[in-house]
């Protein structure tokens, strides 16, 4: 089964570590550790934010806490047999939201994309080779980026962080 914790640590590190940046023209706001304010205003963590308190210990198990809870237990991820599969799954979750992943995950296994994962999914999931369905996936994501930077060109410019961020998945 896989392990949330190695996952967590390559996720973080895509998200840019435990910082508070804000980016303009990014949907999410302001944001911390990847947690976007506009997408997650009840966030605990935002207090110690608030309260320019960024050193404090709680607020990096919170975050843990939080993708945990949103991304990883939404995603089953205990459920998925191979590391790196689960780990890319819950990447892009993050990056794109947990029901736009499962969509193009589904896309890539050939099963209905409902956005849930169901049995028919999981065993999908579980049973097709992990280089396979990685380097699938990859493209899927970046052709779902490039139609986002289609549609709104002012997205372009994170279209090379997130095709970087798709390769360093597949390594």
């Amino acid at each position: 089964m896989a392990n949330f914790d190695p996952a967590f640590e390559k996720m973080i590190r895509n998200e840019g570590g435990y910082k508070l940046i804000n980016v303009a023209s990014d949907r999410g706001g302001q944001t911390y550790a990847g947690i976007a304010r506009n997408y997650h205003p009840n966030w605990a963590g935002w207090r110690y934010i608030d309260a320019n308190d960024l050193t404090n210990l709680q607020l990096s198990n919170l975050v843990g806490s939080f993708y945990k809870t949103e991304f990883w237990d939404k995603l089953s991820g205990d459920a998925i047999t191979r590391q790196i599969t689960a780990e890319s799954l819950f990447d892009f979750a993050v990056n794109a939201g947990v029901k736009t992943a499962l969509k193009l995950a589904q896309i890539t296994l050939g099963t209905v994309p409902d956005g849930s994962l169901g049995p028919v999914t999981l065993g999908k999931l579980n049973e097709m080779e992990e280089s396979v369905f990685v380097l699938k996936f990859a493209l899927a994501k970046v052709a779902r980026y490039a139609e986002i930077c289609n549609k709104d060109r002012e997205q372009s410019k994170f279209l090379l962080g997130w095709i970087n961020r798709t390769i360093r998945g597949l390594a």
